[in-house]
């Protein structure tokens, strides 16, 4: 275990992220110390720590989370790690306090857990509830030894101290903390002085684009309102003037945050439309409802999820794309790309899913379906036959056995209104409410749906692609050019939409006539003569629609290198981290979204190529190496599949822990 000593973490950020380190800190300090040796950690968050920033516990419960209650946990499931001392997933905790009563929720919270199953999606408040509380257990259960000291304050600068590392400790050694140690400014002008140091810094504000500056300054100068890219629990929505229009920009999942604010926040309500009416939802107005012209480049919102029991289809296997296939890679020595080794697999994966449901659900669209789906499992086979002809083949066979209106077209779920035109916003208008019905009614059939399913495959696969793509696992080129180039976008548009719930709450509103739309691939400008902001669409043959609001839908951008954050700056500015750069397939350096780091665990890398000792990263500042990993990692699920991915996160913290703590890695 090492000489006896004081050992001095700090975390910098209390959300989920923080709390996982602090929890695997306790976990592994219990597990293994002799109490030779003593342990400080500073938390820095100006949050309450456990839910951070984003899920405060007493936000609007009109926030949903974006994932079942099933899903999400903040305490690792597996036997490999130090056992956690306290907590358990969401889900455990929803039926404990749902059995127990709950005597320390608020009336709000028990109402909610009341009326929430395990297939329900949960208000982001009492997911913070249950981040609240899982904390407050840990810390009933404190090991011996450890001191745990809280700072609502935010860290402004983080500086090394003259010094090397403990004394007989090569650097990367077990057996002694890693790191020179820090001095960490906080803005209430207290100092600290700790061992190593952890950002987990979550959601960070960024600077505007251009024309987000010249769309701010112009508001200002003509007592326009504009709202840039926010966390929408941090905008002031009463700022937004009843029975005014508002144009809203971007239709994402902040932009049913949005949508729920101004219309069921200012007193709507949505009720079961009457027997014969089209729609599952009908909308009663309050009258205090702005007028909501939305916006975004495919002109239509995400596709909603389907219903299912499980994070994953359970009909969906994937036969191509699968952990063995990414092994075999790894033991050629083969340094995979995203279109030319990984997106083949997949997309065979996603045609079998929706060919193989398609049959079973409506078997008149396949001639022959046997035969069918013996000749397409054949030519799905990967390198039976030539790289550049099983597409072709493919659809030479589906245009022989499949009505044409039954056909995959893959790659147009993602723009529904691509290659159409409309003479009116109005008309525009039905064709987004047609298009919303379809996709709340394919949700409703789950896995009896073929699209769903083709989608479903696409979720699962990224459950695979996140591990083979993590820590250099694709090329530089492909990452950038490929990856997130155009397949993060597409997938997001089709995997990571609202519950089927708010399809049919926005369609309620565009037939209600409280929501209308742009159309695709909108331009936005300011009339200065008439103090407007204006939208048009070059598919829709209308005016263009004009506000004096303009709303941005959307998160801050998540790139370390426009962070106004002062403490991410000085740690820039200081060359302590960097950005991480790539190369473009042209040869081209793109500074990325995320921090440079060396894996395992992730220490940051300085300006000079160097590893910065004692300093760790996790979470959203990792994105140049791990991706879509950020959301809550994911509970074992009671049956079907799990993914290595699914907990990645939490065996982060873990790393993290153990490395700070002297302990040696788990293989």
């Amino acid at each position: 275990m090492g000489k006896s000593q004081n050992i001095r973490v700090g975390l910098i950020g209390a959300g989920p992220r923080g709390t996982s380190v602090l929890e695997r800190l306790l976990a592994n300090w219990a597990a293994t110390e002799t109490q030779t040796r003593s342990l400080h950690i500073d938390v820095v968050d100006p949050y309450p720590a456990g839910p951070g920033h984003v899920w405060q516990p007493d936000q609007s419960r009109l926030y949903l989370m974006n994932t079942q209650s099933f899903y999400p946990t903040l305490i690792p499931e597996d036997e490999r790690l130090a056992p956690p001392l306290a907590g358990g997933s969401f889900e455990q905790w929803r039926a404990g306090q749902r059995s127990g009563g709950g005597p320390d929720l608020s009336a709000e919270e028990r109402a909610e857990l009341a009326a929430l199953a395990s297939h329900d999606f949960p208000s982001r408040a009492l997911y913070g509830r249950y981040l609240r509380s899982t904390l407050e257990e840990l810390l009933d259960r404190v090991p011996a030894g450890v001191e745990i000291a809280f700072h609502r304050s935010n860290a402004v600068a983080a500086r090394p101290l003259p010094g090397v590392r403990a004394e007989g400790a090569p650097d990367g050694s077990p057996g002694e903390p890693a790191g020179g140690g820090f001095d960490v400014e906080l803005d209430d002008g207290a100092r600290l002085t700790v061992d190593s140091l952890v950002l987990a810094l979550g959601h960070l504000e960024s600077r505007l684009n251009p024309e987000q500056r010249s769309f701010r300054e112009v508001a200002a100068e003509l007592g326009l309102l504009y709202v840039p890219p926010a966390a929408p629990a941090d905008v002031d929505w009463a700022l937004v003037p009843d029975g005014e229009t508002v144009l809203v920009r971007g239709m994402g999942l902040n932009f049913f945050d949005v949508m729920g604010q101004l219309t069921e926040g200012r007193g709507g309500q949505f009720v079961p439309a009457e027997e014969g009416l089209q729609g599952e939802l009908k909308y009663l107005p309050s009258g205090r409802e702005p007028k909501i012209i939305a916006a975004s480049r495919r002109g239509t919102p995400y596709r909603a999820k389907a219903g299912l029991d499980g994070y994953y289809p359970k009909s969906v296997r994937l036969r191509y794309l699968t952990e063995s296939a990414v092994e075999r890679f790894a033991a050629a020595g083969i340094q995979p790309g995203f279109e030319h080794d990984l997106w083949p697999l997949l997309h065979r994966d996603a045609l079998w899913a929706y060919y193989s449901t398609l049959v079973v659900a409506e078997p008149v669209a396949v001639s022959d379906a046997t035969e069918f789906l013996a000749a397409l499992e054949d030519l799905l086979q990967p390198h039976a036959h030539a790289t550049g002809r099983w597409e072709n083949q493919v659809a030479e066979l589906v245009s022989t056995h499949v009505a044409a209106s039954r056909r995959l077209d893959l790659l147009g779920l993602a723009a529904p209104l691509a290659g159409r035109s409309f003479a009116s916003r109005k008309e525009l208008d039905a064709a987004v409410v047609d298009y919303l019905d379809d996709d709340a009614r394919r949700s409703a059939l789950g896995e009896s749906d073929p699209v769903k399913m083709a989608i479903g495959a696409l979720h699962t696969g990224r459950a695979i692609l996140k591990s083979a793509v993590a820590d250099g696992g694709i090329t530089d080129e492909s990452w950038v050019g490929e990856l997130r180039g155009w397949f993060e976008s597409f997938v997001e548009g089709l995997a990571s939409g609202p519950p089927a719930l708010r399809a049919e709450q926005l369609a309620a509103l565009a037939r209600a006539g409280v929501v209308s739309f742009v159309g695709p691939d909108p331009r936005f400008s300011v009339d200065r003569s008439q103090r407007v902001f204006r939208a048009v669409s070059a598919w829709v043959h209308d005016d263009a629609a004009e506000a004096r609001t303009l709303i941005e839908a959307m998160s801050p951008a998540n790139r370390v290198g426009v962070s106004v954050s002062p403490f991410l700056r000085q740690l820039l500015a200081d060359g302590l981290v960097r950005p991480k750069v790539m190369m473009t397939a042209e040869g081209t350096p793109v500074q990325t979204s995320g921090l440079d780091v060396q894996p395992h665990p992730y220490r940051l890398v300085g300006a000079n190529g160097s590893v910065t000792p004692g300093m760790y990263a996790l979470g959203l500042q990792l994105s140049s190496t791990q991706w879509g990993t950020a959301i809550a990692a994911e509970a074992r699920p009671s049956d079907g599949t799990g993914y290595r991915s699914g907990q990645r996160t939490l065996h982060d913290a873990d790393e993290i822990a153990r490395d700070m703590l002297g302990l040696p890695l788990e293989k």
